[in-house]
């Protein structure tokens, strides 16, 4: 069925949630390594890889003759364009069964990964590879991505080659709920950045940022943090974003097809020629292909944190779960009275500045505490416990340890990999 400005906003209205079925999904990305030879590796060791995923219960997604997925009930492993591979876990009700569910395909990359001598290695950005030296993959999408990217983003190829992410997927009760999260989590990106910062080390030296893929997303294609998102949203307004903004590609007959620049409204008005009008799916493929910090699709993904080991893997979904769903209100008094220009500024330096980046006064350091404090008051409220009767709370100690020392993941990484400029500094443990 073909669709119109109003299925737009109706699509963002059906993914509204009861209170009670909110959930918490999580993606994360992982960089593989040949043990011997410390290199990336390429699409035959993926098939392999996936091969010997098979015997946890992992199906074969294929594109043609191509295994480009794995899928096991409601959960993916994805392919990415430099051979990265990416787990879009289940939405689940909290961050022990979140956590729980990392814990579980760790295990299972760990057991297959070892089986071909692969290091799984955890870090916002590839820490010694040269863009040239990474193979790529036959999934469709990727071939087009490689050649349109960079025309609009100085560092698209850095981002789909070399950078691994987090990301963290919320449910919204109303278009008034939406508006409030969605503002909330588009003006902390700057300490996410700053708290999550793992991507110093760049071709094995010092990039001078502390996260560098902070920096390169800021600098590619279709990201970045839009001026109108630290303002109040609503589905209308995100649909006429989305709607004037560039088309990635088209998917017909199994083949991607360049719009050349053409918008999601020039789809709809049928000002793309030999084309048929769009549908829901391409309205889904398009909503996919907006990469910046934040997006909306029936669901707000919150896309600012930098792969991570598995000390700091709980700590991301943990945060945002205690600011957006157990202390909204709170949190929203705090951040309502930051000026818009200090954001975008605060955006800017902290890739580099980390915790030193100034903001309203004080520094990124002094308002991450602040933060952690709210998100912690958050998930105590919550007060969903595990067995040994802990809530979720417990899952913050990695902030909170990073606050008394100062030293985030980058600073860490940066002081061991000038001693030793070896992958193990980055292998999950």
């Amino acid at each position: 069925m073909n669709i119109n400005k109003s299925d737009v906003v109706n699509y963002f209205e059906s993914g509204i949630k009861k209170d009670l079925e909110c959930k918490i999904g999580i993606e994360h990305e992982k960089f593989l390594f040949n043990k011997n030879t410390q290199k990336r590796i390429d699409y035959i060791t993926i098939k392999k890889l996936f091969n010997e995923l098979f015997e946890f219960g992992w199906k074969p997604i294929y594109e043609g003759k191509n295994i480009i997925a794995l899928n096991n009930g409601k959960k993916n492993i994805t392919l990415e364009p430099g051979n990265q591979i990416e787990l879009a876990g289940e939405k689940l009700n909290n961050i022990h069964e979140t956590c729980s569910e990392s814990q579980d395909y760790l295990f299972e990359l760990k057991q297959a990964s070892k089986k071909l001598n692969l290091s799984i290695l955890s870090s916002g950005f590839d820490p010694v590879s040269k863009i040239e030296e990474i193979p790529s993959n036959p999934k469709k999408r990727y071939s087009l991505m490689t050649n349109e990217m960079p025309k609009n983003g100085p560092l698209s190829l850095d981002m789909m080659y070399r950078s691994c992410g987090t990301q963290i997927n919320l449910d919204y009760i109303s278009e008034k709920d939406f508006s409030k999260k969605f503002l909330v989590s588009s003006r902390i990106v700057p300490l996410i950045i700053a708290m999550f910062a793992n991507s110093s080390i760049v071709e094995k030296k010092n990039s001078g940022y502390l996260s560098y893929r902070s920096h390169v997303w800021q600098n590619t294609s279709r990201g970045g943090l839009p001026k109108i998102f630290l303002e109040k949203m609503d589905f209308e307004k995100y649909s006429d974003f989305a709607i004037n903004y560039p088309l990635l590609f088209i998917f017909r007959n199994e083949e991607y097809i360049n719009p050349n620049g053409k918008t999601f409204k020039d789809f709809i008005d049928g000002n793309i020629k030999n084309v048929s009008l769009p549908n829901i799916s391409d309205l889904s493929n398009h909503l996919s292909t907006i990469f910046t910090e934040n997006r909306l699709k029936k669901y707000i993904e919150i896309r600012s944190i930098d792969a991570c080991g598995w000390d700091c893997l709980c700590a991301g979904p943990a945060l945002l779960t205690g600011l957006i769903y157990g202390n909204i209100d709170e949190t929203f008094d705090l951040i309502k009275k930051w000026k818009l220009e200090n954001i975008l500024s605060a955006y800017e330096e902290a890739p580099k500045r980390g915790f030193n980046t100034n903001f309203e006064g004080k520094d990124l350091y002094y308002w991450s505490n602040l933060i952690i404090a709210i998100a912690k008051k958050g998930l105590d409220k919550r007060n969903i416990l595990n067995k040994n009767n802990l809530n979720e709370s417990k899952f913050l100690s990695h902030l909170e340890e990073i606050i008394r020392s100062k030293n985030t993941n980058a600073e860490n990484i940066l002081n061991k990999f000038t001693k030793n400029k070896d992958l193990i500094n980055f292998d999950e443990k």
